[in-house]
């Protein structure tokens, strides 16, 4: 006969729906939830009675046969106690089993349905149990059961006590419940045994039923007298040794993959389970009742009664109570008198409460029921505690004891065979709960809770593997990945205890207006008991023990105010797993000797030990060939672990947790800046992982991510050290600091390898250009683990960023050479050529810019690609400058070297914006590209005026080639845009300006001859003359540019002069140079203002300056541009005073002329005095120029006008 397990009812016939009945399954035949329960009105009293089957192995459907009249039942039938195709295999247990259920019939149960325990089902246990707490009132028999508690369902076993005591006489295991029992409750406990009556009646029961179902009558041999008393006895051995009680030492090491079929007596051997709700209560009930069925009787219970003695309320109510939790809506009563048949009787479930003798209200059963559970629940509160409920025969009260509290006092509290069953269930029930994908975190505080009970309960020693187990998953309850406000949303900060009630809480008693169990002076007190019930009458009042508080919820999920507890607390659970699993593992001899209280060593070695960049490049082919060789399932464990067992996967397990929590505290600490912490834990993360490679026989995808995630952020902390040398000291204290957790799991990481497979990327080096090149190499490592499956297409975030960072790094690798050859540089003696050194470091600076422009491009960044073009770019220039510094300085001569690399580096930048396309782009950036192209042109040009190449270039060549540069540097730099930078181009667009002026100045000066090109230059010279000055007007910061700039317009006004013969066209020269000398009086008021703040400055500071002044006027240059500008207007107006007192002496009286010869002389006059004047201070001499400037200005002395 084969159990068929489906969540669902027994579906009634036609026509019993109505009645509620529920008919017996045939074999394979399919389960559905019946439509409706039965709703039973008794006596006035409406009682809710729904029952749904979850499980049946009952065969099929037999109809009963109703026997002669006149049969003797002390005869057995022919087929007593044989297996029959009708009973199947399991035939003299299903019907006519009267023995008692085993002890941890319940627990059976629960592991079967484990999704009902905990949250949906207040009870769970056998039928017979059920009935004998809810005839606690009406009966005088003895009550001893076993509660335990798990979530806010109870579970239910008899405790038989006088088999418990028998088990103890022979082996001892419980003698201390027994010195208990005879101390406190019956001291002078013996065996009873059992009546002949008890006997004789059992086997009639047993014949009677097998009549029942033989029906055809058929003559069988009838078994002989010695088999029928090997019968008898082996049915009373079943009945005293059938509850196989296990022993506490018997337990198994591990969680048997199917707990059900061990041989502890964890069986769940009912023929049916039943979710019996009745009125409020729920409960997961077990039951043997024998059900037929067939013809005009869909399903009857049968029962055989005495007719000498008449039906009583515990009968009544026993065979009540048995009809509701099966549903079945009829009961068939057969009397005999002496074991000879006399009558039928049928009464229906709703009638039984009415019949004679057995009268009972199912409005106080229903009451019975409340008030049981509500005691039960508020006073079994602690999960994972044994509870006795016990009244002793003949008395009316009731006690509950917590058998785990006195199992304590004893010397092995290991004792309590409850113990494992207990613990496996809790451990079932969470794991149950966690693997529902739609569980909500709302629960994790219940499975913590679970968990934390089930650890608490077993030993060490006995049970590594559930220890481990429920380690993990209590690690795995904390989401390491997930934000930190979701972690408290489920409770208040309060409730975060370690479980849901500590073991130090005292349970206060919960009292009513109606007075309740309180323990008080009354000598039936026991100080010993948790509860007591002083009178079972008590149960019979309505609510007298409703609880207030029902069972409290189990506690809340614990609040982490930080990452770093989070990981802290999954660490620990880690810890604890870990040590689960080592103590396991046989093989201990044959591992080296390490003590997890002395911290394991962190080497610290300065770069002449390390081998340089060099040897890194070893170490990084050493780590990719073992990533190789990971692909194809190397296996290498130190602690000669066995690849499939349990300690090989859990510790797998337990391994992996580590390294994400070492990363996330890694990760967290990087935020904080605490970056030789986030080392440290880096470090701690890949020797995990190290660990976990060397372990794993076949290396998962998602392993391979975290490791790239690690060497990732590994990458990060090493580039950030390297960026903050200053506070080596402090990272260096903060990397080497180790907690006892973290030794304690390096310690068990060390049992299976050596965890250096990662040391090339964790120490913690004092050089800098180690510390990027390791930067460096666990970016490339990151990208390499990327490349070995489908990992880039899979995760391409990841392989962007890993991608953007290696781009990073080899800029700043490449940009600390580039450094470097500038510093070189600088320090090289001038007549010196190019050094070895040099062209080395822009070598290997130039290969990281070309590698990081690849990484860029490749990912389709195109600022960053501009911007490590444009450092390309730099590199050029200083190779250039670099190549400047050859030759004697007096025949300096811009080189072709010079020429190319300028010309290089102009070629980097171009590439820059075609790459950015448009300034939208990035406009910072874009500025950036286009100042730097601007300044190299601008570089380029100044190079070749300052030092012409005049051995290898004509002049002519030359001027075209600096007036292109010039001209390209002008475009590039943006005088227009409103920005901190315009300041710098408008004085770059000035000086370019300036600088073509002088230069078209120059060829004028020197060229003879092509009368057109000398007019083409003065026009040039004269219009880049003006440009620069409006643009050194523009600033503010530059009065001797824009005096220099106009004293050589005034030499240039001069040198056309000399070429002039009229008098008139002389004059008009002259009052040209006067109008720009006047013009000038802007530079002047701009050096009078610095000169007057530098002179107030002291005298506003008579405290010490608390920083330095902004950058001072040049007074040297001052002077010096002072003096040549006093020379030039004194003979700019001797002449002008000359020339117009000879053409007023020629020609009539004019009377403008006369004015501007009388100013012209009074300043001339004025000037030479001043000039005579040694004496006069810088700003003296400024003010007169700017008050001769005025009058000049006022005088017709020129056509300028005022500033």
């Amino acid at each position: 006969m084969a159990d068929s397990k489906e969540a669902g009812a027994e579906a009634p016939p036609a026509g019993a729906a109505a009645r509620g009945g529920l008919s017996l399954l045939s074999q394979g035949e399919s389960e559905e939830p019946s439509a409706q329960g039965s709703a039973l009105l008794l006596g006035g009293n409406e009682v809710k009675s729904r029952a749904v089957v979850k499980y049946s192995s009952a065969p099929p459907r037999t109809a009963f046969a109703r026997l002669e009249e006149k049969t003797d039942l002390k005869l057995p039938p022919a087929n007593w106690l044989r297996e029959s195709a009708k009973l199947g295999p399991a035939g003299t247990t299903i019907l006519g089993n009267s023995r008692k259920s085993k002890p941890f019939s319940s627990f059976g149960m629960a592991y079967d349905f484990i999704d009902s325990v905990g949250n949906d089902v207040d009870v769970v246990s056998d039928s017979e149990n059920i009935k004998k707490l809810l005839k606690i009132p009406y009966s005088k028999s003895h009550v001893s059961m076993a509660v335990h508690r798990i979530g806010r369902t109870l579970l239910l076993d008899e405790l038989d006590i006088q088999e418990l005591f028998m088990r103890s006489s022979q082996t001892g295991d419980w003698t201390w419940l027994k010195e208990f029992y005879q101390r406190l409750i019956d001291q002078k406990w013996q065996r009873k045994k059992k009546s002949k009556e008890h006997w004789y009646q059992k086997a009639i029961l047993s014949k009677f039923l097998y009549y029942s179902i033989n029906g055809d009558g058929a003559a069988q041999p009838v078994p002989s007298a010695t088999e029928q008393q090997e019968s008898s006895s082996s049915d009373q051995t079943n009945d005293s040794d059938g509850a196989s009680w296990p022993a506490p030492f018997e337990m198994p090491s591990s969680v048997s993959e199917d707990p059900s079929a061990s041989s502890q007596g964890l069986k769940n051997d009912f023929v049916r389970n039943i979710l019996w709700t009745f009125e409020d209560i729920h409960m997961l009930v077990g039951s043997n009742m024998p059900i037929f069925g067939g013809g005009r009787y869909p399903a009857v219970s049968l029962r055989l009664r005495d007719n000498n003695k008449p039906i009583n309320v515990l009968t009544g109510i026993d065979y009540w109570l048995d009809n509701l939790i099966c549903n079945v809506p009829e009961l068939v009563m057969c009397f005999h008198v002496n074991g000879i048949v006399q009558k039928y009787e049928m009464i229906k479930t709703e009638e039984i409460p009415n019949l004679e003798n057995s009268n009972f209200s199912t409005k106080v059963i229903k009451d019975i029921a409340q008030n049981i559970l509500s005691f039960l629940k508020s006073n079994c509160t602690k999960e994972g505690h044994t509870y006795w409920l016990f009244k002793a025969s003949g008395s009316d009260i009731v006690k509950l004891y917590d058998l785990t509290t006195l199992c304590e006092e004893t010397e092995d509290k290991y004792q309590n065979p409850f113990t494992m069953p207990v613990a496996i269930l809790l451990y079932k029930v969470a794991c149950n709960m966690m693997m529902k994908k739609n569980q909500n975190k709302k629960h994790y505080g219940t499975v913590r809770t679970l968990l934390l009970n089930c650890v608490k309960l077993l030993d060490k020693s006995r049970h590594p593997q559930i220890i481990a187990s429920a380690n993990y998953m209590l690690s795995e309850l904390f989401q390491l990945d997930e934000p930190k406000k979701e972690e408290s949303s489920e409770s208040p900060l309060n409730e975060n205890s370690d479980e849901s009630y500590s073991e130090e809480e005292e349970e206060m008693p919960d009292s009513d207006e109606n007075g309740s169990y309180s323990t008080g002076s009354d000598p039936s007190d026991d100080n010993k008991a948790v509860a007591i019930i002083k009178s079972v009458g008590e149960l019979s009042v309505p609510e007298k023990y409703k609880s207030i508080h029902q069972i409290r919820p189990s506690c809340a999920f614990p609040v982490c105010h930080d990452t770093e507890e989070r990981c802290r607390l999954v660490l620990s659970y880690v810890l604890e797993g870990l040590k689960s699993v080592d103590s396991s593992i046989k093989k201990e001899s044959d591992l080296p000797a390490a003590d997890p209280n002395t911290p394991i060593p962190l080497k610290y070695e300065d770069e002449s030990t390390r081998g340089g960049p060099e040897g890194l490049e070893k170490q990084m082919a050493l780590f990719l060939d073992k990533m190789g060789s990971l692909q194809k399932g190397n296996y290498s464990s130190q602690s000669g672990m066995i690849p499939g067992s349990w300690q090989h996967k859990m510790k797998l397990q337990l391994i992996l947790k580590s390294s994400k929590a070492y990363y996330v505290l890694s990760d967290a600490a990087m935020s904080l800046q605490k970056y030789g912490r986030a080392l440290r834990y880096i470090k701690l993360a890949l020797q995990s992982h190290d660990t976990y490679c060397c372990l794993c026989t076949n290396m998962l995808s998602e392993v391979l991510l975290f490791l790239s995630q690690y060497l990732t952020l590994c990458g990060d902390i090493q580039l950030m050290l390297a960026q903050n040398a200053n506070n080596r000291a402090a990272h260096l204290e903060e990397f080497n600091y180790q907690t006892k957790e973290d030794q304690e799991i390096l310690h068990s990481l060390h049992r299976e390898s050596s965890c250096q497979g990662f040391a090339w990327a964790t120490d913690l080096s004092t050089d800098l250009e180690s510390q990027l090149s390791v930067s460096c190499k666990c970016y490339e490592a990151a990208n390499e683990i990327l490349q070995f499956s489908d990992l880039k297409s899979q995760n391409p975030e990841h392989y962007v960023q890993v991608l953007k960072r290696m781009g990073n790094i080899r800029n700043e690798i490449g940009v600390f050479y580039m450094n470097q050859a500038a510093a070189l540089q600088s320090e090289r003696l001038v007549s010196k050529t190019v050094s070895t050194a040099e062209q080395q470091l822009w070598k290997k600076s130039f290969s990281c810019f070309e590698k990081g422009i690849h990484n860029f491009e490749s990912i389709d960044d195109a600022t960053n690609a501009a911007l490590l073009l444009c450092n390309t770019g730099r590199l050029m220039r200083i190779c250039a400058q670099a190549h400047c510094g050859a030759g004697d300085e007096f025949k300096r001569e811009f080189s072709p070297e010079e020429g190319l690399y300028y010309n290089k580096a102009v070629d980097y930048y171009l590439k820059a914006l075609r790459s950015l396309g448009t300034r939208d782009i990035h406009p910072a950036v874009w500025d950036s590209v286009n100042w730097e192209l601007s300044t190299t042109y601008f570089t380029m040009a100044t190079l070749q005026q300052d030092y012409a190449p005049l051995s290898r270039k004509a002049q002519e060549q030359i001027e075209k080639e600096v007036s292109e540069a010039m001209m390209k540097s002008l475009k590039y730099c943006d005088v227009e845009s409103v920005s901190a930078r315009q300041p710098l181009c408008q004085y770059r667009a000035a000086t370019i300006h300036h600088r073509l002026a002088s230069m078209y100045h120059s060829c004028l000066r020197n060229q003879v001859g092509d009368e057109q090109l000398r007019k083409q230059h003065r026009v040039l010279a004269d219009l880049h003359y003006s440009k620069a000055g409006k643009l050194f007007q523009l600033l503010k910061d530059a009065p001797c540019e824009l005096l220099r700039v106009q004293l050589e317009r005034v030499a240039f006004a001069e040198f056309q002069m000399t070429s002039q013969n009229s008098n008139v066209g002389k004059l008009k020269t002259l009052s040209g140079a006067l109008d720009i000398m006047v013009r000038t009086k802007h530079a002047f008021q701009l050096i009078r203002k610095e000169l007057v703040e530098e002179f107030d400055q002291p005298k506003s500071e008579e405290t010490p300056p608390a920083a330095d002044p902004s950058p001072s006027l040049n007074r040297e240059e001052v002077t010096k541009l002072l003096s040549i500008f006093e020379s030039r207007l004194s003979f700019l107006l001797l002449q002008s005073i000359k020339l117009l007192s000879s053409t007023k002496k020629k020609t009539s009286s004019n009377l403008d002329e006369d004015v501007v010869l009388k100013t012209n002389k009074q300043v001339y006059s004025q000037l030479l005095r001043a000039t005579a004047n040694k004496n006069a201070s810088l700003l003296e001499r400024v003010d007169l120029l700017i008050h001769l400037l005025d009058q000049l200005a006022r005088g017709g002395g020129s056509s300028a006008v005022v500033q």
